[in-house]
């Protein structure tokens, strides 16, 4: 097993997942089984209780772990499903050390950061590689080279690389940011310099550094960060801004990153075949029609809180043809008139918590349905679109959803009512139904044609859903629930008689999306949204 461990310097956000996603690309590309762990310096045990606004979007996996969202990044780029214990918390680690010393596993040792916490923090690092059966494991070590987070991982890792073989076995890559000072023009190296100074006085010796910057950078400046940080020219690689971020294991390929990886581990030999992956970004760059996609949520001034659904639309804009335009729209914003529904060949509503917005949502519903406008409705956007038709079509003014009785909210058509495992469950943390759950898909039926089989496999954030006692009455309004799970109580999917696309999911279709393998639903909506565009001449060749 060899590993590729990489961090980061000068500042958060830097891109350091999709710096180890291109790698891994690479690497795969070259014929290599990988997976990849993400290892988050924070104290929560997972991201599931997290506001987005906090850190951005929850990516909930095969398992039901809640996780980081750039382990999504892992699964779009790689084409593999990890599980939860691929990502490794600062919560996870301490919790886990502490129960151990509570039922005595320590034989009354003083318990420590070093030995006791490394230790486990490496033990959880080699069990996910080895229980992988790939060939490489690829670590992101989340936070900044020098926070007080952050150390207990970097001696980890350090160590780590001693007990596996040495620099063969076990390269390190550093992100780090080359700015530009306005004033001079010139990149400049020196945070580049303190942020390896710093890594290197904890031990570990950079084998690879990748300068962020908004454009390539300068051969000059490569040979300065060379010269002064002590790794090869050849090892300075450049990450510019992109276009797209599909577009970054190929700049990293042209500047010779998989030639020298492949050096380092003794394997120069391998074959390198990027012709798909080459031909997924021609198609992302060179779209044939514009459509304007309006996301409206309650999360929307941070874009990386709905980052599955955007690379979702990506990913089928490229199957289709069709450059995707999203208009970011603020559901509360809706309610005060401060945002409009105009000029959109398709609308989504993605999931959410909390009263916040709901009505927004709820007329972003209407419009599409009374406009004949393609709509997707995913989680909460499926639970809005059915009280919209609750209210407006089956004419139940009053109808909302349970959840939000606690904000006072009365209503005698609890149109959406609690799970029934749910409603004795106190604790938050990893207690909504989660991960990867069947659906059988009634045939005949939009969703089967979409899907072409009778039973799927999607995964699921939720802990609402449509009140049984309402069913009979929503599918005589034409809200035909075409996907159910499997007491055929529980609803899965909605779809709507008689308009050209309206279908809302009650789980995550975006979560299982990837840039080879677009997710049906989405696929299905923007091709919708095509027609629409084209029909209204929005949709002008590019």
């Amino acid at each position: 097993m060899k590993y590729v461990i990489v961090t980061g310097g000068v500042l958060s956000g830097l891109g350091k997942g999709i710096t180890v996603s291109s790698i891994g690309r690479l690497l795969k590309c070259a014929g290599f089984e990988v997976t990849a762990i993400k290892i988050d310096p924070y104290l929560n045990i997972d991201a599931g209780t997290m506001n987005p606004y906090e850190h951005g979007e929850v990516f909930v996996l095969d398992d039901g772990g809640e996780v980081d969202l750039d382990l999504g990044n892992y699964e779009r780029f790689l084409d593999i499903s990890v599980g939860r214990d691929n990502n490794i918390t600062t919560g996870k680690v301490y919790k886990s050390v502490i129960d151990k010393e509570r039922r005595g596993k320590y034989l009354g040792k003083t318990v420590q950061i070093i030995p006791h916490i490394t230790n486990e923090i490496k033990n959880r690092i080699m069990d996910v590689a080895e229980r992988s059966g790939t060939d490489i494991c690829l670590v992101e070590l989340g936070g900044t080279v020098g926070d007080i987070e952050s150390m207990p991982f970097l001696e980890a890792v350090r160590q780590l690389s001693r007990e596996v073989g040495g620099r063969q076995n076990c390269i390190f890559v550093h992100t780090t940011l080359v700015p530009v000072m306005s004033v001079v023009g010139e990149q400049k190296t020196k945070p580049t310099q303190h942020s390896v100074k710093v890594l290197r006085e904890i031990g570990i010796l950079p084998d690879i550094i990748v300068g962020r910057s908004r454009k390539p950078l300068e051969y000059n400046i490569k040979k300065k960060i060379a010269l002064f940080c002590d790794v090869p020219l050849e090892a300075v690689i450049s990450a510019p801004d992109a276009k797209s971020i599909y577009q970054v294991p190929l700049l990293f390929h042209d500047q010779g990153l998989t030639e020298y990886l492949l050096r380092r581990m003794g394997e120069e030999d391998r074959e390198v075949d990027l012709t798909e992956w080459k031909e997924l970004v021609s198609s992302l760059l060179h779209p044939e029609a514009a459509v304007n996609i309006g996301i409206v949520g309650k999360y929307t001034f941070l874009a990386d809180a709905y980052m599955s659904h955007s690379e979702a639309l990506a990913h089928a804009g490229a199957k289709t043809g069709a450059k995707i335009k999203i208009r970011w729209l603020e559901a509360e914003d809706l309610e005060k008139g401060k945002a409009s529904l105009d000029d959109l060949d398709g609308i989504l509503v993605p999931g959410g918590f909390g009263i916040r917005g709901i009505e927004g949502k709820i007329m972003a519903s209407k419009h599409a349905r009374e406009n004949k406008i393609p709509y997707l409705g995913i989680c909460l956007g499926f639970q809005t679109a059915t009280m919209d038709i609750a209210r407006n079509v089956m004419k139940l003014k009053d109808a909302h959803s349970a959840e939000f009785e606690e904000e006072g909210i009365e209503t005698k058509n609890p149109v959406i009512c609690l799970l029934p495992e749910q409603k004795k469950i106190k604790s938050k943390g990893a207690t909504m139904r989660l991960g990867l759950c069947e659906v059988n898909i009634r045939s005949g039926t939009k969703a089967h044609k979409i899907y072409g089989k009778e039973k799927i496999e999607e995964r699921h954030r939720h802990r609402y859903e449509v009140n049984p006692d309402y069913i009979d009455r929503f599918e005589k309004a034409g809200w035909v629930f075409s996907g159910r799970d499997n007491d055929t109580i529980r609803i899965e999917i909605g779809e709507l008689k008689g308009h050209p696309f309206f279908m809302a999911p009650q789980f995550h279709p975006e979560f299982k999306s990837s840039p080879t393998r677009p997710a049906p639903l989405y696929l299905a909506f923007v091709e919708a949204a095509k027609k629409r565009a084209k029909k209204t001449n929005r949709g002008e060749k590019r």
